[in-house]
This record gives C-alpha cells, sequence and structure tokens, in this order.
C-alpha cells in the first residue's frame, strides 16, 4: 500500500499543509513539531510524490539532457559537468541519447517538456529553423553545450572553434610541413564549419594554396579516421602532417599510419582535437586541443539555474578558453 501524506499527517496528529512544510524543508515548523513529523515519515516509510509536488509548485526540479551518444568519451565528460552543476542546485537529470538525427532530437525536446523538466540542456549537431522555433517556443530555459545556433538566439557554451583550428593548422605549418591534410566531419554543422575556416586561414596566412584532395570527411569514428589516412596515402604527393578534428578519429589516423609501417611523427605529424582521454592513451600521445568538456557542460548548466531561477545573465553566448597541448603525435620545433 502506498503511504500519502494524509496518512502522515494523521499519524502525526497534524495538518497536511504541516507535513508539505517539513518535507519541502520551510523553516517555518516547529522544531518538536518536525521532529514528530519526521519520525512518523520514517516509520510510515513514507516517500513524497515528484510529480504531485511538481503539479502544485510547477516546478519538478528535473533538466533534460539531450547529447548524441553517451558513450562518446567526449559526451561523457560534457554530461558528468551537467550532473555535477545539477547536483549542486538540486536538480534531477534526464538524459536522453539523439544519435544526432534530427527527427530524434525534436521528438525528444517534446518528451522533455511532456514529463515537466524545468529546463533543457541540449548537445546535438546542425541546429535547423525547426530547432530554433522549439527552443523559442518552449515554455522552459534551453541552453546549449557544445552546440552553436547561428541565429544566436538560444543560449549556449563553446570554444572559440575557428581559433583552435587556425593554432592547430598553424604549428604543423611552422614545423615546416608543407601542407597539412585535414581529416573534416561530413556533416556541415557551424563548428564544423569554424574548423574548416580555421585550418584555411592558417594555410592562406603563410600563402600555402589549398588542396581539396587533402581535406578528408570523416564521421568522428576511430574507423573513419582509419579509411581517412587510407585515403591519403593513396595521393601520388602524401601528406607529412594531417589535423584531425577529434581526437579519436586522430587515433584511427595514427593507427592506419602504423600499420602502413609509417613512424609518426618523423614520417607523419598527427594533432587531434579536444583533449579527451584517449589523447594520452595512444602512443605516441596525441597533441591536441584543448577542449574543456566538462567545464563546457557545468558551465552550460550553471547558465541554465540562472534562467530558469530568473538570475541575471550578462553573457547569453559564452566562449570558454582552449589552449593547444603539445605531446608526441608532433615534432618538436
Amino acid at each position: 500500500m502506498n503511504i500519502t501524506i494524509y496518512d502522515v499527517a494523521r499519524e502525526a496528529n497534524v495538518s497536511m499543509a504541516t507535513v508539505s512544510r517539513v518535507v519541502n524543508g520551510n523553516p517555518n515548523v516547529k522544531p518538536a513539531t518536525r521532529k514528530k513529523v519526521l519520525n512518523t515519515i520514517e516509520r510510515l516509510g513514507y516517500r513524497p510524490n515528484a510529480v504531485a509536488r511538481g503539479l502544485a509548485s510547477k516546478k519538478t526540479t528535473t533538466v533534460g539532457a539531450i547529447i548524441p551518444d553517451i558513450s562518446s568519451i567526449f559526451f561523457a565528460e560534457l554530461a558528468r559537468g551537467i550532473e555535477d552543476i545539477a547536483t549542486m542546485y538540486n536538480y534531477n537529470i534526464i538524459l536522453s541519447n539523439s544519435d544526432q538525427n534530427k527527427d530524434k532530437e525534436l521528438h525528444l525536446i517534446n518528451t522533455m517538456l511532456e514529463k515537466q523538466v524545468d529546463g533543457i540542456v541540449f548537445m546535438g549537431g546542425k541546429i535547423t529553423e525547426e530547432h530554433v522555433q522549439q527552443f523559442k517556443t518552449s515554455p522552459v530555459p534551453v541552453a546549449l553545450a557544445a552546440t552553436i545556433d547561428e541565429t544566436g538566439s538560444t543560449p549556449s557554451v563553446n570554444i572559440d572553434y575557428e581559433q583552435a583550428a587556425y593554432e592547430a593548422a598553424s604549428l604543423l605549418l611552422d614545423h615546416g610541413n608543407e601542407l597539412p591534410a585535414f581529416v573534416s566531419a561530413q556533416e556541415e554543422t557551424e563548428i564544423n564549419n569554424q574548423k574548416y575556416s580555421g585550418y584555411k586561414r592558417a594555410l592562406e596566412e603563410k600563402n600555402v594554396t589549398l588542396n581539396e584532395e587533402y581535406v578528408i570527411k570523416g564521421d568522428y569514428t576511430y574507423d573513419s579516421g582509419i579509411e581517412a589516412l587510407e585515403q591519403l596515402m593513396a595521393l601520388d604527393k602524401k601528406p607529412t602532417s594531417i589535423f584531425v578534428a577529434s581526437d579519436e578519429m586522430a587515433l584511427g589516423v595514427i593507427h592506419g599510419a602504423q600499420d602502413r609501417g609509417l613512424k609518426v611523427p618523423e614520417d607523419l605529424e598527427v594533432f587531434g582535437f579536444d583533449n579527451t582521454r584517449l589523447a594520452t592513451m595512444v602512443r605516441p600521445t596525441l597533441s591536441t586541443i584543448v577542449q574543456p568538456m566538462y567545464d563546457i557542460g557545468a558551465v552550460a548548466m550553471r547558465l541554465l539555474t540562472k534562467y530558469m531561477n530568473k538570475e541575471e545573465v550578462t553573457e547569453q553566448n559564452i566562449i570558454l578558453p582552449h589552449r593547444i597541448i603539445e605531446r608526441n603525435s608532433t615534432k618538436s620545433q
């Protein structure tokens, strides 16, 4: 039998309003009464109904987090940042995988709203007009993490992807590589476009002519990194360095090169992006862009709490700092 708030009130000989105040931490209850109610709750095994409380307060203290793939190290670190800040502010997380599928993303947004969440943290790929429309008409706040809305209308937390890619490509050029190859991503997202723009800017600054044969599109997976390496090694003039848009693809590039008998970095320099744990697991260890995934998730969640609690927000689209870390997959200057 489910124990209700009515049962607790009857057993403790107090009103249901008093029980509610005790459960919700309201200080306006006499210490003796509070103790009596808490003892009764423990004895009866009462568990407050979160749905009922949410209907009464119009808050469920839950936040929806929509991410492409929880099995990805990149998104797992983001999710951890979201979870830790949510816990700090007494919110529970409902986590869903979207597989970076637009229809599934839009469906999950509606599902989260049906569950009466107080806010949504969204991580995805290409933000379409349909996404933006859903964000604008959402009855609760939405914040983007490691995701860009080109209209700038949705609060977001990112790094400067264009500048980061520029710095990575520039480093490879400064090491004397004639034309670094670039392993990008298939999907035409704003982040991928910015990475490509940064790569091109580095070439233009050094008066290096872009060769589209040196630009290979993968899907951010290890296997696509191996495939990209094979395509580049099939060229008549093979690159001596490769800038890769994610660490996981970079591992595929390194292992594909090693399978061919190439030495990294002596024969081929490889530079990644993200600084996930994979970067220090591979041999040689991977030079990469440090994108603070945990911090992006944490700051996105904190930004969302400000909107949910109607706090002042001074900056809607936050850009966190990135940096380069050189390890053993690139040569020292």
